[in-house]
């Protein structure tokens, strides 16, 4: 058996963060259920906006919502139309302020979410499986990945028995806890049934963050013959 683990839980506390910075006691089902409705709406309205993912952080009366996106003008809308829109919506799903804050991915081919959902249009417009994959990873690896491996699952090319496929260049060290690695797992709905993608793009290691030691001040020796 295989002893899988998801690269972004494997890594919480050490090179990467939570994507929901709150804590509550009573109000946690509630919270939670508000969260999810939060990112159904978010994926609704924005799914041609290339969005990567979305972080929520709540204070004790708002909320902010963080939105990475490669294609902010389309988030945005023309005078910030859209966001005012979305805010909006937003606020009708939580009672609290609601904040929303843009981030753009200026390298989307070094997002492995991005590069799924890339593929997986591909294979929905009946892309050979091989040709999408051979290209998704020339362009990651040009982009300046160390590596990068895609995985896809289903019913390849339209055939009667579902198989996986997958392709690596480059170096995946997924068991090193100091390697920032992107994952994106994203499915395509063709006709023939839906087909999984997977990409692991290694975008090399993240710097440890010592902690300063702290100044210490010298203390010289009495000379001799003087007391203390």
């Amino acid at each position: 058996m295989g002893h899988k683990v998801h690269p972004y839980g494997f890594r919480l506390g050490t090179t990467r963060t939570w994507t929901a910075k709150w804590y509550a006691d009573k109000e946690y089902t509630t919270l939670l259920k508000e969260d999810i409705a939060i990112r159904q709406l978010l994926d609704r309205r924005l799914a041609n906006a290339s969005v990567s993912g979305v972080e929520i952080e709540r204070g004790i009366n708002h909320v902010t919502v963080a939105i990475h996106t490669a294609k902010p003008g389309i988030v945005i809308g023309r005078g910030g139309q859209n966001v005012e829109i979305l805010r909006k919506e937003i606020g009708e799903l939580s009672k609290r302020k609601v904040k929303l804050e843009i981030k753009e991915i200026r390298q989307p081919e070094l997002d492995a979410y991005l590069v799924a959902a890339n593929i997986a249009q591909q294979l929905a417009r009946r892309i050979a499986f091989r040709k999408a994959m051979k290209q998704g990873i020339q362009r990651t690896m040009k982009a300046g990945a160390k590596g990068v491996k895609i995985a896809v699952a289903g019913r390849l090319g339209g055939s009667e028995m579902a198989r996986r496929e997958w392709d690596r260049e480059g170096r995946i060290p997924l068991g090193t806890l100091r390697a920032d690695i992107s994952y994106g797992y994203v499915l395509s709905r063709t006709t023939y049934g839906t087909i999984g993608v997977k990409v692991w793009i290694y975008r090399g290691d993240v710097p440890e963050q010592r902690a300063a030691r702290p100044a210490v001040t010298p203390v010289t020796a009495p000379a001799a013959g003087q007391g203390v």
